[in-house]
């Protein structure tokens, strides 16, 4: 099961540092994803990590401002999100799959934090 939080509410310009944590599961044996799903869209990639973090994929619209990273031993991964916008507004999954793709067809999903970024 995976747990995503450090979600709320935060001006434009402002940070906030996602969290996901699993539980009953190894993360370090998955890479692992962030989505967002804002109202009225398709869930997105925002960025993927390798198993040890040693590759990181992110896309165009949060590249220089999201940063995506794991810690094996806490069985946790993070996104630092800063420099937010306005179309930063949605709700963030995390996700794990045995391989990255852009796409929704991750194998593992949590249940999504809430970000909204005020102007």
């Amino acid at each position: 099961q995976l747990q995503a939080s450090g979600g709320g509410l935060v001006q434009a310009g402002g940070s906030l540092r996602l969290s996901c944590a699993a539980s009953g599961r190894t993360l370090s044996n998955y890479f692992m994803g962030w989505f967002r799903q804002a109202p009225g869209k398709e869930r997105e990639f925002v960025a993927a990590i390798s198993w040890r973090g040693g590759m990181t994929y992110s896309a165009d619209s949060v590249k220089g401002r999201f940063t995506i990273s794991r810690d094996n031993a806490k069985n946790t991964v993070y996104l630092q999100m800063n420099s937010l916008k306005p179309e930063d507004t949605a709700v963030y999954y995390c996700a794990a799959n045995d391989m990255v793709v852009v796409t929704t067809a991750w194998r593992y999903w949590g249940q999504g934090t809430q970000v909204t970024v005020s102007s």
